[in-house]
This record gives C-alpha cells, structure tokens and sequence, in this order.
C-alpha cells in the first residue's frame, strides 16, 4: 500500500501538526453534541493513532489513490479522523448529506460515482437501498471492508489530487460535484491562520467552534483547517442549539466561533440573561450574512466582533475576501477589501465594468500567471458548466456588490435563480419542479424574499385561485421530494407571472412581485410547515 509521505497533501499537513502539537487539543464535540450523551476528545497524539488504525484498514480493501468515499458521518468528530485516514492513501471523500430527500441523495449517490460509502448505523438501511447496490454501504466501524471495484491510479497522491468533492445548489436545480484539491485545503489553512487583524490566531490556543454542517465549506475546510493549521483544536457540534448556545460556549473554552447571519438574529431575540454569557473566552466569530440591523447591536451586547467573509465553494482561498481589518463598515453588508492576490470586477449584464458605487456582478480570479489557483478543480463529469464558470477567464460568481472609492466592497443581491435560507443554497428551478408535481399547479414561479431571521425564505407564485388550505397542500406536497427547509415559506396565487416574448419567466420583475406581494401581506405564510424531521 502506498501511504502519504508527500508534501501538500491534508494528511502531511495534520502529520506536521501532530507532530508539533502532539499533546495539545485536536478534536472536541461537548456531550450535548453526540448522541450517548458523551464528550468526544483527542489530542492531535491520539488522533494520530486513531487515523493510522484507520488508514491500514481501509489500505487492506485496496483503496488507493484516485478512488473516492462517500461519508455520510454527519457532524461527527470521527469525520475528520475518516477524511484524513483516507487522504493518507490518496482517496478522496465526498460528505453525505443525510438530511436529504430520499430523491436529493439517490441523485447525489448517483452522480458522485463511489467507490465506497461509508455511514452510521442508523443510516445504512437506507442509504443501501437508495444505493441500490451501486456502491458498496458499510457502517463506520466495520473490520472488513470490500474492495474497490477499479485499481488506483499510479503514484501518490500530491497537492493537486482531489481531496474532497461537495455539491452545491446550481441554478439549474441538478447539483453539482466541486471537485476540491489538497491545495485547496492547505491554501484554506494557512489563508485564514494569516488574516491577522481581528482574525489573528494564536499558535496552540485556539479553540474554534462550529455548529455548521461538514457538508458545506466552512466546516469542511476552514474551520478544521485553521484548527490543524495553527495546532488549535475543533469544538464541532452537531448543530446550533441556541437554548445551550451560551453554556456550550463557555464551558467548551471556544475562543473563536463561526457562524451564518441566522444564529446572531436567534440570540438576539431570545431573553437570555447577561450571566448567560458572562465570562466567555470568544475573541472574534467568523461567517457571513449577518442581518446589517444586528450586526452593532449583536457586537456590543455580546462583546466580540461579528467578521463578515465572502467566498464560495468554488473560489476557496483563491478569491476570499475578509472585513478582518478596519474600516469594517458594521451594518453596511461590508465583507472586506480584496487582497494583493485577488483581482476583482463588477460588471453590468453586457460584461462592462460599472463605476465605482454601482452595483455589478462580481467577477473574481488569482493575480498572476494561474487564474484558477486554489480554486475548486473542476465540476465533477461537466466540463461545459466549469468552463462556463470561468468565461472570458474570470470566475463568475453571481452576486451582486458594489465597491466604494476605498475599494471595500458590499454585498447587494444575487443575479442566480438561489435562495439563501440560514446558509442554504436552494435552487428556485427545483423547488418550482417540486411545485409542478402537484395537481393544481400549471404555471408556477419560486423567488427569494427578506426573512429577519433566515435572511431569505422560499416564496412560491403560482397561477390561479386559490385559499389557505390549497396552498398548505400544495407546500406539503413537496415534502415527498424536498428537503424541509426547501419547501416554500409563503405562497400566494396570482393571476399572472411576469414572462418574456418567448414565454420565459422575467426573474427580475418575479422577484420585485414577491417582495410586494408579501409586504403587502397577500401571500399566505407557510413557515410553520419547515419543521426539521426528529
């Protein structure tokens, strides 16, 4: 078996750490996080150990470099020790989002292309018959593995060999495979660790805190990252519980947290006491999308800044852009200036740069001889989507910011069919699919609209008459193949939906009729329906 004892790869990167910080904090999950009832802990020593148990066992199966694991381990602190078992011998993983649909991961499952898929016990039955014998399921514990059902590719892996691959939410609705390197993730590390600033961190003693899911990017990455990198260690729970938020704070020692805009706006509404988060040790949080009327107010009630970040899974640390340094511009939807090696556009729909204070596309790239640098690798199988991303060599991101004469930049809206709710991307093609499959629905359109607590909720137009009770069916419906949060939150009948000459939905003009049509109270609020199953 050949085993990692290349530079640039995550496992040499945790293997220098370990070696550094051998008896320091690596991995923490508090008792409320894991299902027994049970604190996780390893120093980065012990999850040496559990990591090289791991690696041999999958090394017996035969799977090498190239090949690519499914984990759906959830939040689980043991992830990270499969993900790094696994980049010793140069496979890559792909994180299983268990929350899915049964249609979201037969999709997923079916377009990840695995060698292996790798779970909990409570998973297996299903994930095996959505599988459907496609790809071997095993529990995470299990001594004997089945091989692979391809040999691996020649060589060791290096810092250009997929390490990790994530879906994302397209415009199109089908997701999308984001095939990510080692550089990717090395460069993620040591990025954030250099920020300095406010996000300055201390060599051995940090404590960073997470309660976001390890399917998505911050978890996956920067987090566990900036933890390895600076020889830190990862507090990740299983999600946000704001009713022990304060508890698990302060007696976990986090000293940095990361966040997405809806935690703040939950903690300010809640009527927690001031000794409810007395004495924490946080010295700045990290994430974005805060709401901008809690940004001022969340910073002086709690006593720690709120560092608003732009990235995505696709630009990585090649285009990450931080409000790390002043002027911060709190309650302005500021996320920074871009550094020395970011070159940065806004431009209008005809491809022009806009002047300065007007709002554009933004269009990011690395500064030099490589564009792509540490950004994602590829779309998974869909060479034309990833070549569309980066036309006229710059990566297209899809959002729409302004920039004042200083060069801080704020972030406006988005020109993508998505709806950002608590972090999540969801594409208004797939729930408006969903909506379709109901029989009372011919025509129908799906748009954002402002939610003071998510950022964005799911509305959903549809033709034709209507009264609460058809609309309540109709959002339920799509329950059979959504994931709850997907479904819509307000829905309202109209007569009409705003189209082109060719009969195409006019986004703009959809969108401007949401927003009204609920500020006017006319749509029917359906929120009570996004209930997370058990």
């Amino acid at each position: 078996m050949q085993i990692d004892t290349s530079p640039g790869t995550l496992h040499a990167a945790f293997a220098q750490s370990a070696d550094t910080w051998a008896g320091r904090p690596f991995l923490h999950a508090p008792a409320e996080a894991m299902a027994g009832n049970a604190a996780v802990s390893f120093t980065y020593a012990e999850a040496m150990v559990r990591v090289a148990g791991l690696r041999d066992r999958y090394a017996r199966a035969g799977l090498g470099h190239g090949h690519r694991v499914g984990l759906a381990l959830d939040n689980h602190p043991d992830f990270f020790l499969h993900f790094l078992a696994l980049n010793a011998l140069g496979s890559g993983i792909a994180p299983i989002n268990s929350g899915m649909s049964d249609g979201e991961l037969a999709q997923v499952l079916m377009l990840a292309k695995l060698d292996m898929l790798v779970c909990l016990p409570h998973h297996r039955d299903r994930l095996a018959a959505l599988a459907a014998q496609t790809v071997p399921v095993v529990e995470a514990e299990e001594d004997t593995l089945p091989p692979p059902g391809r040999p691996a590719l020649p060589g060791p892996a290096d810092a250009g060999s997929e390490a990790a691959m994530i879906f994302t939410s397209g415009t199109t609705g089908t997701p999308k495979g984001c095939v990510l390197s080692n550089a990717y993730f090395t460069r993620i590390g040591a990025y954030y660790t250099q920020l300095g600033g406010y996000c300055t961190f201390r060599p051995g003693e940090e404590r960073i805190l997470t309660p976001l899911p390890v399917t998505h990017m911050n978890a996956l990455a920067c987090s566990f990252m900036a933890a390895m990198t600076s020889g830190g260690c990862l507090i990740q729970l299983d999600r946000f519980h704001a009713s022990t938020w304060w508890r698990t704070v302060r007696e976990s020692g986090a000293t940095i947290v990361h966040y997405l805009g809806v935690m703040p706006a939950i903690l300010l509404q809640r009527d927690d006491a001031p000794e409810a988060w007395a004495g924490h040790a946080i010295r700045f949080a990290f994430g974005a999308g805060v709401d901008p009327r809690h940004h001022a107010v969340f910073e002086e009630r709690y006593g720690f800044p709120l560092i608003e970040a732009w990235a995505m899974s696709e630009t990585g640390a090649g285009a990450w852009i931080t409000a790390s340094h002043e002027p911060r511009h709190v309650g302005q939807r500021c996320f920074g200036k871009a550094g020395d090696d970011i070159e940065v556009r806004l431009v209008d729909e005809e491809g022009q740069d806009v002047p300065v204070g007007t709002p554009g596309e933004l269009l990011v790239r690395a500064r030099g001889d490589d564009p792509r640098r540490w950004f994602f690798t590829r779309y998974h199988n869909d060479p034309a989507a990833t070549e569309a991303a980066w036309e006229g060599g710059w990566f297209h991101t899809g959002d729409i910011v302004r920039a004042d004469a200083q060069g801080s930049l704020f972030f406006v809206d988005r020109s993508k069919n998505i709806v950002r709710r608590s972090g999540e991307n969801i594409a208004s093609v797939e729930v408006e699919g969903a909506l379709m499959q109901h029989p009372a629905v011919a025509h129908c359109a799906v748009t954002p609209v402002p939610d003071e607590i998510r950022g964005e909720e799911v509305l959903a137009l549809i033709e034709g008459d209507g009264d609460e009770s058809l609309a309540t069916e109709i959002a339920g419906s799509c329950l059979q193949t959504l994931q709850y949060f997907k479904i819509p939150g307000y829905l309202a009948f109209v007569e009409s939906l705003p189209t082109t000459s060719s009969q195409k939905l006019q986004r703009g003009e959809i969108r401007k009729l949401g927003r009204a049509i609920v500020d006017e109270g006319r749509a029917f609020d359906l929120r009570a329906l996004k209930r997370k199953k058990g």
